[in-house]
């Protein structure tokens, strides 16, 4: 699962899910148009964390 698809499974807006996370918006936007690829473990920590705290079922 990439950020897009945890981000909208969250229910977050980009603004939200970089403020949630403490990233900067302009990261979240790059990752999701694929032009530059978020570090394996910061998305399996970001996973983590959303389905901890029940904003994801997965």
């Amino acid at each position: 699962m990439g950020i897009k698809e945890l981000r909208t499974e969250s229910g977050m807006t980009q603004k939200e899910f970089a403020e949630y996370f403490g990233f900067s918006k302009r990261a979240v936007e790059e990752w999701e148009g694929n032009r530059r690829t978020c570090p394996d473990y910061l998305l399996n920590l970001i996973h983590y964390k959303l389905k901890k705290e029940g904003l994801i079922a997965e």
